[in-house]
């Protein structure tokens, strides 16, 4: 599994290429922003998106912030233009930059990436959320596709009542494991309470809210989301490579590792937590107090 920094900080971006195990970036509009207005105003965002590209051993998303596909495509060739001398520029494209529930623009995003792909210029399938779009972003030749694992866990999480910053935070595990356990114990207990044939249970309203309010629409974490979208691609043969986004600790990186995800892009202190654990630190302590002097007088 490939790594990617998600952060438009240069000194975050510097410092884990220094560790060796970046392979590429992804920024959008925002995070450029709050990375160039720290250096308070010392550096254009222009000259800063170059040293980004220039600092990066691998891919870099660029975000278009146009919603039509005519705009989209203009603007995926100028971000292309401008920066591909710096290093390997790809483009993201929302795969449904609609803004309202019209539907008008549903496949704009659609539309831009398979004109960028006749023309040769990457793209970055972002904002997707099911199953369903990675699909489609396949089809109309994305380059890669970034499947929200964190928000999905948000949405699900609120579907269930909770709360974030009150319930759970930003940052905390979502432990679909348990949720499964007590959607089947729920269930048991509306089971036991009803009778009539099996069509009848079907079709109960509260049965079906169990489980409703416990996923969306099947999927039941973003890992799982992350994990239908490799599947998927597999079955078919796709080339489009699988980022999972939207990544919000150390345990979610393992278990896109372990469906077989091409690439996590990952905040900084994420990947700072996937190196640390209380027994290496033990461990290392017991370690340096063990060494004996004849053993140290070999490094003099």
């Amino acid at each position: 599994m490939k790594i990617f920094i998600d952060t438009a900080d240069l000194d975050e971006i510097r410092e884990a290429c220094s560790w060796g195990i970046v392979d590429g970036a992804t920024t959008n509009p925002s995070l450029i922003k709050r990375a160039v207005d720290k250096r308070g105003g010392n550096v254009t965002m222009e000259k800063y998106i170059r040293e980004i590209l220039e600092t990066v051993p691998g891919p870099v998303s660029l975000e278009v912030i146009a919603t039509d596909a005519e705009g989209m495509v203009e603007q995926a060739r100028l971000l292309h233009r401008k920066f591909s001398p710096y290093g390997e520029v790809v483009v993201k494209i929302p795969v449904n930059p609609s803004l309202d529930e019209s539907g008008t623009r549903d496949f704009d995003g659609l539309k831009a990436i398979q004109t960028l792909k006749n023309e040769g210029i990457p793209t970055n399938a972002t904002l997707i959320m099911t199953p369903e779009q990675a699909l489609l972003a396949a089809k109309a030749g994305a380059s890669y596709a970034s499947p929200f694992a964190g928000r999905i866990d948000d949405y699900i999480r609120k579907r269930m009542g909770l709360r974030l910053g009150v319930d759970f935070q930003k940052g905390d595990y979502f432990d679909y494991g348990l949720v499964n356990a007590l959607v089947r114990a729920r269930l048991k207990d509306v089971m036991e309470s009803k009778t009539g044939p099996l069509s009848e249970l079907y079709s109960e309203r509260d049965v079906r809210e169990v489980l409703a309010k416990a996923q969306d629409n099947g999927i039941c974490s973003g890992v799982d989301l992350v994990a239908r979208i490799v599947r998927i691609y597999r079955n078919y043969g796709y080339k489009t490579q699988v980022i999972a986004a939207s990544i919000r600790n150390a345990r979610q990186v393992r278990e896109v590792a372990e469906v077989g995800v091409d690439i996590a892009t990952l905040p900084f202190n994420v990947i700072r937590e996937m190196i640390r654990h209380p027994k290496t630190l033990e461990g290392m302590r017991r370690f340096t107090e063990d060494i004996v002097p004849s053993y140290r007088r070999l490094f003099k």
